[in-house]
């Protein structure tokens, strides 16, 4: 197994110090942005100020946080049968044990990114205001960051393990309607919780911190959530994926059935798919809604007019906080609707209450969106608030109608997935890999023509009126379209969380083995008042497993488009940074598509896209063979008894050893390459970080939308045409193998690392404009170690020959 190197990553500290030492003192950083005072007497004709109305902010956030406790409580108390609650109190134990081996892990990264942070920020900055103190808050705010991302995925695994005991059981009752309510019960709770903390942390930091500290506690928190996210996402996607490869290959090779319980791979299956479509997501999503908001707060502080600043911030908070309540209001008026129309069937379309609720909360929301904005923002004359309802609602639309387009390619009802299914009854493997990659690709165009012509939208209107207001109107429209995208943030998280508790569920029933077990039966028609209907609980547990995969796919490219449409503000700051810088100096800076550094910096960021894909995928084939090759060796089909704890618990070490390796080298390569290129020069630097964005979406909605394809084909396969252990079976297996690391390790961990890319590169590219002397050493420096770390990233995690 290969071996988290630790004097990897003193190799490259201490490069970093070697080059730092010799660095010339920098210009002020954004760290020193001062943000405005929230205590003047601005809204309602001089009767409210900025502050009065951030506390409701957090009074909202703090009955939030109620109502996600609420939800918690009520569903850890629905009834489950003792075999089912042993099975998802021993996925949670597992999953544990990852979380604290990953908080190790995180707790490595972040001594190393602190030492970056105090050199540079403690010796490195010409600023007179930047004191130890100040450095201190840095370092602490990126401990908070990390400890929002790090707690609220474990808030979600502990959510999502009970809610998949209680959703098996619920199944046993014969009515479809549970088994749709509880998994949106337990998203519910965690959208919501997630918000909420977020929205304390950063309502806090602009209410009780000095407007001199506030700027660097921001950044401190922002690159604390994105090193948290990123390392649980990738590493969570890696670890998630060897485990299911691992087991389902088993269906193939002994032709067995999916979650059989003398399977020693099932339970790390299930423990992977918290932390892959779990922990990830929510840690991911915890860091995507506090970027964005520290990427549109440092562009109102640099670029809107000094009298409006506070008006603009205290703005973009309500319509945060306003996502709260239009969250839990569309959620409790579609549930209604929901158990109206399904009390008392026999079968339900698992999807359409779905699809009702992202709808009902994206109009809702946009209604809001109007109304609140012309209550707050009227006083200030002209359209104002109706222009920028406009362009953040053309986010909003965005995420209800980039969810349609998914299912167009990825529900198991869509014309694509029967595609594949048909095409795998004659080609085998072979037809449906191939039908899946045209799936995929074909849903890039559409995904990219929608995206265009909202943010299109967003730019026309940004031209009527806002360049009163502010510098760089467009950018600033850019970036609400991609806060508008998250304007239904709890609804789009409980979504995605939804996926993980059906596939938990379908596993607990097999697994628990009740339906095998004597007596149990009369046992439950004693204790909980009800027979069980062994065969229409699987059934349904099984089709609502197509639902989850479906709205598991539609949350992707969300948080993607997301990303992509933030990373534009971001890089605005950089280019503001560097325009100050030259001017200081005498110098233009531009950006030029006939500079030829452009040029390579744009095809050096499609390559570093490619190279992630490669190498978080390589983590995988290798962990999944390592761990097929232990569960051959360990699987006892001659005995009827369940896999033992230790074979378990065995199979996820493999899964977890084998994506720290992975995330080890791909952080490595991150880290070092985004300084070489910073270093090695700023128009390079820009266009690499404008081409691993816009090269990063494709490659991300190609791969979500083929592995969500192949993963329903083989739903279909399974539930509609019981075709199980059929050569047709076999093929669809096969795909979803291969579909597996597309959509949940390496398309979902592209957000991440866009984003991480991009926020400590403006750190990076200061370093390097502010030391010309050193800076192509460094480069060069920093190039050879990230070259070392590609290479081990393939051939260091290479599956040896035999």
């Amino acid at each position: 197994m290969p071996r988290l190197v630790p004097r990897g990553l003193w190799i490259a500290a201490a490069a970093c110090a070697a080059v730092l030492a010799g660095a010339h003192p920098a210009f002020a950083s954004e760290a020193s942005l001062k943000l405005p005072s929230f205590s003047e007497p601005l809204f309602f004709g001089g009767a409210s100020s900025g502050a009065s109305i951030l506390i409701w902010g957090l009074v909202v956030s703090a009955l939030g946080m109620g109502f996600g406790l609420l939800q918690y409580v009520q569903l850890r108390n629905l009834p489950v049968h003792k075999s089912m609650l042993e099975i998802s109190e021993l996925i949670y134990a597992t999953c544990q044990q990852y979380l604290v081996t990953q908080g190790r892990f995180i707790a490595i990264l972040w001594v190393f990114i602190g030492a970056v942070i105090v050199l540079y920020f403690g010796f490195l900055v010409d600023d007179p205001d930047m004191t130890a103190f100040r450095v201190g808050v840095i370092l602490a705010f990126s401990l908070v960051g990390i400890a929002g991302s790090y707690g609220v995925a474990w808030f979600g695994i502990r959510m999502n393990t009970f809610a998949n005991s209680r959703t098996a059981f619920a199944s046993l009752k014969g009515k479809p309607l549970p088994v749709y309510e509880i998994p949106l019960q337990a998203g519910m709770s965690i959208g919501v919780l997630l918000i909420c903390v977020e929205l304390l942390m950063m309502l806090g930091i602009l209410l009780w911190v000095p407007a001199e500290q506030a700027g660097a506690c921001f950044l401190g928190f922002a690159i604390g959530e994105s090193l948290g996210a990123s390392a649980l996402r990738i590493a969570g996607g890696i670890f998630t994926k060897i485990a299911d490869i691992g087991s389902d290959l088993m269906k193939v090779v002994f032709k067995i059935k999916e979650d059989d319980p003398r399977n020693p791979g099932v339970i790390a299956d299930c423990t992977g798919d918290n932390a892959g479509d779990s922990v990830g997501p929510t840690a991911d999503g915890f860091e995507t809604y506090g970027v964005t908001g520290v990427a549109l707060i440092s562009f109102i502080a640099l670029a809107v007019a000094p009298e409006h600043k506070a008006v603009f911030l205290t703005w973009i908070f309500v319509m945060r906080v306003l996502m709260i309540g239009t969250s839990i209001v569309s959620y409790l008026a579609n549930a209604a609707v929901a158990r109206g129309q399904n009390t008392g069937k026999d079968k339900i379309d698992f999807e359409a209450p779905l699809t009702s609720l992202v709808w009902v909360c994206s109009i809702l929301s946009i209604a809001v969106t109007f109304a609140v904005s012309r209550w707050l923002l009227a006083p200030l004359g002209g359209n104002l608030w109706a222009t920028l309802s406009i362009i953040i609602s053309c986010g909003t639309l965005a995420a209800a109608v980039i969810p349609e387009f998914t299912k167009v390619f990825t529900s198991s009802h869509s014309r694509h997935v029967a595609e594949v299914v048909a095409a795998s009854k004659e080609g085998g493997a072979s037809l449906n890999i191939l039908s899946g990659m045209v799936a995929g690709n074909f849903s890039v165009f559409w995904k990219a023509l929608t995206l265009a012509v909202l943010l299109f939208v967003a730019y026309f209107f940004s031209q009527s009126g806002l360049e009163q207001f502010m510098q760089h109107p467009a950018v600033f429209a850019f970036g609400l379209v991609a806060f508008g995208l998250l304007g239904m943030g709890p609804v789009t998280i409980a979504v995605d969380s939804y996926g993980p508790v059906t596939d938990n569920a379908q596993s607990i029933f097999e697994l628990s083995q009740v339906e095998t077990t004597p007596g149990v039966a009369g046992e439950i028609e004693k204790q909980f008042g009800f027979k069980p209907d062994f065969e229409k609980g699987k059934h349904y547990l099984e089709d609502n497993d197509g639902a989850g995969n479906t709205f598991k796919a539609t949350a992707k490219p969300v948080l993607i488009a997301t990303a992509v449409a933030g990373a534009t503000t971001m890089l605005f700051s950089i280019i503001l940074v560097l325009t100050k810088h030259y001017a200081d100096l005498g110098q233009p800076f531009s950006l030029d598509l006939l500079n030829a550094y452009v040029i390579l910096g744009l095809l050096m960021g499609g390559g570093t896209v490619y190279w992630f894909t490669g190498a978080s995928m390589q983590a995988v084939t290798t962990g999944a063979y390592r761990a097929v090759e232990y569960i051959k060796k360990n699987i006892k089909l001659d005995s009827a008894e369940a896999a033992s704890i230790e074979t378990s618990r065995t199979v996820v070490r493999i899964c977890t050893q084998y994506a720290q390796a992975g995330m080890f080298n791909i952080f490595m390569v991150i880290f070092c390459i985004t300084i070489a290129y910073a270093f090695f020069n700023p128009q390079f630097f820009i266009a690499y970080l404008v081409s691993i964005a816009v090269v990063g979406l494709f490659q991300a909605v190609y791969m979500a939308n083929a592995g969500g394809a192949w993963d329903n084909a083989k739903k279909v396969v399974e539930v509609e045409l019981h075709a199980k252990g059929t050569e047709l079976h076999a093929a669809s297996v096969v795909g979803d193998t291969v579909g597996d690391p597309y959509k949940d390790t390496s398309s979902v961990a592209l957000n991440p690392i866009i984003k991480f890319t991009t926020l400590f590169g403006l750190l990076a590219v200061e370093m390097g404009v502010a030391n010309p002397g050193i800076a192509q050493v460094a480069a060069g420096a920093f190039m050879v170690i990230a070259l070392i770390f590609i290479w081990r990233s393939f051939y260091g995690m290479r599956i040896a020959s035999q």
